[in-house]
């Protein structure tokens, strides 16, 4: 009878702890760009799309959201981790509505930067208006949830941010950029990280108090920078140049983050930096179950992305949890997963 009576007691307060740390965070909200567009870009006049298979072949259903990936992508992995949604729905996709959006949502878009010329490159969504999304869906939360309940849903909410990529190789490094002749390599950084504080101080007037910013991948190494790398490589076909700008103005992002740390009161930013996890995994692969970095799994592997990157391609994979990338710009699912995983263990516990 004792023996019962301690299990029940065990189990109530082991369910208690899940549901306390599950409501921590009550929502999972994403700005940025193809990282972790879930959707948006679907319902906007764009190129720039993945609404169509094979994308989402390893999602649930089998079906393309207009996520660029497989299966899922960084915020649906850590909606779960933090007890909520297994994925995080795109605001502008009619299938789900604010009592959906209420525990998570994304405004980002796939081809933004933090400059709003990126967007212009494939006519996308800027964040400017990813912004303004965000306070029609503060609107929205507030008449659905209360102002009170919506007040603690905004401030106890993660906000990922993972947005910067193509700011440099869309915008910066493209044939017809005008940022090039207008900005040094460090002038273009220092101009992109005054753009980063003013966005994290704006959602935070908002109410944003829980926000992640993503540093840029090493961007020397995704299939589409080898397969036109012609001189900057270091045996292993990655542009060093690419990544080492990734790495520096990384650690510029970082100091952002403990500068606005100390200078918001009541806000908690933390640098979600998996570059070096991301390139073991290109360099050594088997390491983590991996057969293929170098190429991805969508056609050739080398240039394919987006439209290039359809059914009809008869090159594509079969078993994308071989390969790091999925296509020639964007991860498989089980590399997301694999870092998501790492976010949450090393990055995200404070909010846990």
């Amino acid at each position: 009878m004792a023996y019962t009576f301690v299990s029940i007691i065990l189990c109530q307060f082991l369910l208690l702890m899940t549901t306390t740390l599950a409501g921590k965070v009550p929502a999972i909200i994403v700005f940025g760009d193809s990282s972790v567009d879930s959707g948006n870009n679907n319902q906007i006049s764009t190129v720039l799309k993945s609404n169509f298979e094979p994308y989402g072949r390893d999602f649930y259903g089998k079906k393309p959201t207009g996520r660029f990936c497989n299966g899922r992508i960084p915020p649906d992995f850590i909606s779960e981790g933090f007890g909520l949604r297994p994925f995080v729905p795109a605001y502008l996709d009619p299938a789900f509505d604010i009592s959906d959006f209420a525990m998570g949502v994304c405004f980002a878009s796939a081809g933004t930067g933090y400059d709003n010329a990126t967007s212009d490159v494939l006519d996308v969504i800027p964040l400017w208006k990813e912004v303004e999304y965000y306070k029609e869906y503060q609107k929205k939360l507030r008449a659905y949830a209360g102002k009170k309940k919506a007040k603690y849903i905004i401030k106890e909410a993660l906000y990922l941010v993972s947005i910067g990529t193509n700011d440099f190789l869309e915008n910066y490094y493209s044939m017809q950029s005008r940022r090039a002749s207008q900005y040094t390599e460090d002038q273009f950084q220092i101009f992109l990280l005054r753009l980063a504080q003013n966005f994290v101080k704006q959602i935070y007037q908002m109410g944003a108090r829980k926000i992640s910013l993503t540093g840029l991948p090493p961007m020397g190494c995704l299939p589409l920078e080898r397969a036109t790398n012609y001189i900057s490589g270091n045996g292993d076909g990655c542009n060093e140049k690419y990544n080492n700008v990734a790495k520096h103005f990384n650690v510029m992002l970082g100091g952002l983050v403990q500068k606005l740390n100390k200078e918001l009161p009541g806000i908690r930013v933390v640098f979600a930096d998996a570059y070096n996890l991301l390139l073991h995994m290109i360099r050594k692969p088997s390491s983590y179950g991996f057969e293929v970095a170098g190429v991805a799994c969508c056609g050739t592997g080398l240039f394919e992305m987006g439209y290039l990157c359809d059914s009809l391609n008869p090159l594509t994979c079969t078993d994308a949890n071989k390969y790091v990338f999925w296509d020639a710009f964007h991860v498989t699912d089980k590399t997301n997963h694999i870092i998501s995983n790492f976010l949450m263990r090393h990055v995200f516990r404070q909010f846990q």
